[in-house]
């Protein structure tokens, strides 16, 4: 993992447990501090004690590497603040003493006997162990980012949608906490440390380019104007100044003058020499967009995609199931919309006539984004309510929604989300592109809500706030993936688009969205696709326009595998829940099933069915 994977991530601190323990004893007598995976027993044997220290042990020593996610966390606080103006270290040398990490970490939860631990404590080494030994098989890879517990592996450090000079402005701007003096210090410390993490990219990028690793050139089409475009706003005094200075407008001090000589004396210089090895990899580059093309591409392409679906599946394997998948996606679709007088052509062309329909676009520019934003928040509160429907003990999970810097929207996905601090300091937030009202429609925008806020990542998330830090950490892209386009589904159980048939099909389309992300991801680094072929299946499959489809196939070139988490992960869900409804019989209770899993953590797949098993078990009495 580079210094700016986890800047997303908001979790609960493992070094707060009794702060935690206070806060699930305000949960009600109903709910017990056993039923809740993850959560220490009050009196352990010393075997549970240690077990339970390794767990923190283990967190913490991770999080010295990845200091952001301290601040994601709420945690850099006290003895921790000193993390608050770090930053890692992104260099070759950072990454490879990160891998010496996780290698002596993983020996340790290798060795510890395990007969008698709590089953939450056996589960939290069994993750621990899966992730870092997905994890150093990818740093023994020889190129490319490897998020240790995160979701976004990219082969190429910096391109269109991977790199500081994209998470930093944003993450320091927007989530750095300043409320006073010493705050704004660490603020400066972290500006001051950007040129050398953006230096350490650098030094990896040139050896990429000289082993013939190069991104295609449509991709650095696109990432060299958004670097251009980063260098303009430091030289203008941009997000990172305007940040600090709108949070020490009432703190004494010279705070702008000093962000303003970091940004345009150090960290402009530092962009300005990414881009030219920008330059450099365009000179060289060509237009293959698989990784089949790249040095060791295979294998590496085999490990992301193990990476991302948790599971052994073959390129091939995955191909199959798309298109199964797909095929059964598409007969319901054409059910509802032979009604609605769109009845020639596949279901994707269908979809495109759809989209033209003025009844459900918005207007365009600012009073098109006012809309969607006013549109979105009415779904939000509608599915809040619902939750009492669908799962047994309820979370706050009161959810912001913003738009994405501009700078960042070209090479961005239409939204995306996921839990805030504990603390509240970070609210949960749903990150909406509005690059051009034309992303979007009034039926698809019901289920990316659902997918990205309630009952998707933001809710899911605040339930992992509650596990032990390690596990608050480390999240799976098949489990939280999966778990969003589940709770797309179980929105349409719960009633989300009822009389809204065109809602339906909204919903559907983005299931096939993901159906298609199979095949044409694996068609791609596997079968060797063109990125043409790649964008005409998948406008032809789900019926987006030209630039979303686009922009879709540029991220699965940049982000091998990643986007096949969601539909496995998903499938396996629904797997496990037909194993419990047939198992329990009429014992069975969606609420309880749901509550399972949520609160059975992040994890990879063999994991998750090892906590529907405890459940199915706990079920029977």
């Amino acid at each position: 993992m580079t210094a700016h994977d986890s800047i997303a991530i908001a979790r609960l601190p493992g070094a707060f447990a009794l702060s935690r323990r206070r806060f699930l004893g305000t949960l009600g007598a109903g709910v017990s501090l056993a039923a809740l995976p993850g959560c220490r027993a009050l009196g352990g044997t010393p075997d549970q004690a240690g077990a339970e220290a390794l767990l923190d042990e283990i967190a913490w020593t991770y999080i010295e590497h990845s200091p952001t996610t301290a601040t994601g966390l709420g945690i850099d606080t006290g003895d921790k603040a000193y993390l608050r103006g770090q930053l890692s270290d992104a260099s070759p040398a950072g990454q490879d003493a990160l891998a010496a990490s996780l290698r002596e970490e993983l020996a340790k939860v290798r060795t510890l006997d395990r007969d008698g631990l709590a089953p939450a404590t056996r589960t939290s080494l069994d993750v621990v162990e899966s992730c870092y030994a997905t994890a150093l098989d990818g740093f023994a890879l020889p190129y490319g980012d490897v998020a240790v517990g995160s979701w976004r592996n990219a082969p190429y450090v910096v391109i269109q949608n991977v790199g500081a000079y994209l998470d930093y402005p944003r993450f320091i701007s927007t989530d750095q906490p300043v409320e006073n003096a010493a705050d704004a210090e660490a603020y400066l410390a972290r500006l001051a440390a950007i040129p050398r993490v953006l230096d350490g990219e650098l030094e990896r990028m040139r050896a990429a380019t000289d082993m013939g690793v190069l991104p295609p050139d449509f991709l650095l089409a696109k990432a060299i104007p958004q670097m251009e475009a980063s260098i303009t706003d430091c030289t203008a005094s941009g997000a990172y100044v305007s940040g600090l200075a709108s949070k020490t407008a009432e703190i004494p001090g010279a705070w702008q003058q000093r962000a303003e000589a970091i940004v345009t004396g150090q960290i402009a210089p530092a962009l300005t020499r990414q881009l030219e090895e920008l330059k450099r990899q365009a000179g060289l580059a060509g237009s293959d967009a698989g990784m089949w093309a790249r040095p060791q591409g295979e294998e590496w392409y085999r490990w992301a995609l193990r990476a991302s679906t948790t599971t052994s599946r073959s390129p091939e394997e995955i191909h199959e199931l798309g298109r199964e998948t797909l095929a059964t996606i598409h007969a319901r679709m054409d059910q509802l919309l032979r009604p609605l007088g769109y009845t020639e052509g596949g279901a994707g062309e269908r979809m495109l006539e759809l989209a033209k329909d003025p009844r459900f676009q918005f207007a365009e520019g600012d009073e098109g984004r006012a809309q969607i934003m006013d549109f979105v928040q009415q779904r939000i509160d509608w599915i809040r309510a619902q939750m009492p429907r669908a799962f047994e003990r309820l979370v706050e999970a009161e959810v912001e929604v913003r738009r994405l810097p501009p700078a960042e929207e070209p090479g961005a996905p239409t939204a995306y989300g996921g839990s805030g601090s504990i603390d509240g300091t970070i609210p949960p937030r749903m990150w909406i592109n509005l690059r051009t009202t034309d992303l979007h429609r009034r039926y698809d925008l019901p289920t990316l809500v659902h997918h990205e806020t309630i009952p998707g990542h933001a809710w899911e998330g605040t339930y992992s706030n509650q596990l032990p830090l390690i596990r608050s950490i480390l999240a799976f892209n098949a489990f939280s993936e999966g778990w969003a386009l589940y709770a797309e589904q179980l929105a349409l159980e719960l009633g989300a688009y009822d009389g809204n048939p065109a809602w339906e099909l909204g919903y559907l389309q983005d299931q096939a969205y993901r159906a298609v992300r199979l095949v044409v991801d694996t068609g791609m680094h596997a079968k060797r696709w063109t990125r043409q072929q790649a964008i005409d299946f998948f406008r032809k499959e789900v019926g987006k326009g030209v630039e979303e489809t686009t922009n879709e196939i540029d991220r699965y070139c940049s982000w091998p595998g990643q986007a096949c988490g969601y539909m496995v992960g998903k499938l396996e869900i629904l797997a496990q829940r037909e194993r419990a409804m047939a198992a329990l019989g009429e014992a069975y209770d969606l609420r309880g099933f749901n509550q399972a899993v949520v609160e059975g953590g992040n994890a990879p797949l063999d994991v998750l069915a090892k906590n529907v098993e405890r459940y199915i078990e706990s079920a029977k009495g």
